[in-house]
């Protein structure tokens, strides 16, 4: 899999949702290889936008697209200044459940000083995020080799998230959340999309 992530300062929310929703049903019938997308804008006007495609070569062939070129135009006349890119062929995929029907998801951006050890460290076995997080959906990881990485959480809404997170984890993910802290390099930034855009070839 190959993930493009895309940010920006947002001057009209409603035009880049009509864009970034029609995409799928538009410009997007002619993208080979692509998985599906998230997007959202945060409370302070920040658009996050995530696309998976099955590989970065399917990935390059859809941005070539002059139609695709002219969508993107489209859309960043309604970013202010220039949008930031962020990309990786390394993700790791974990689905507890349908994705798409997430209403709530939060991305994280970061740097790690170990990025194998810190993917290892986030591989817990699925049972058990299942039985202490029903909330949560699953999530992607996209990584780079120089430690940046960015990851996107799929919650069922976010009231639910707001109450799970206040539990007590076991003894077990806490010392994993502690070694995974170690690996950090300077803060986290996070981006919460209270109303996520969901989209993928099977759902529209």
């Amino acid at each position: 899999m190959f993930v493009q992530m895309f940010s920006g300062s947002v001057t009209d929310a409603a035009a880049v949702r009509a864009a970034l929703e029609s995409w799928p049903d538009g410009v997007g019938l002619g993208a080979v290889g692509w998985l599906g997308s998230t997007a959202g804008i945060t409370a302070d006007g920040l658009l996050v936008a995530l696309a998976r495609f099955t590989s970065q070569e399917t990935a390059r062939a859809n941005s070539e697209r002059p139609e695709q070129g002219q969508w993107w135009e489209s859309l960043a006349a309604n970013l202010a200044g220039e949008a930031s890119f962020f990309e990786s062929a390394d993700v790791d995929e974990d689905k507890l459940g349908d994705l798409d029907t997430a209403g709530f998801v939060q991305v994280m951006r970061g740097r790690v000083s170990d990025p194998a050890a810190a993917r290892e460290l986030l591989r817990v076995d699925p049972g058990v995020w299942a039985a202490l997080r029903p909330d949560i959906l699953g999530s992607l990881l996209i990584s780079r080799d120089d430690g940046d990485y960015v990851m996107a959480v799929y919650f069922t809404s976010e009231a639910q998230a707001r109450e799970a997170e206040k539990q007590d984890p076991p003894a077990e993910l806490v010392a994993q959340m502690e070694k995974l802290s170690a690996l950090q390099v300077g803060e986290v930034t996070y981006f919460d999309l209270p109303d996520p855009w969901l989209s993928s070839p099977s759902q529209p």
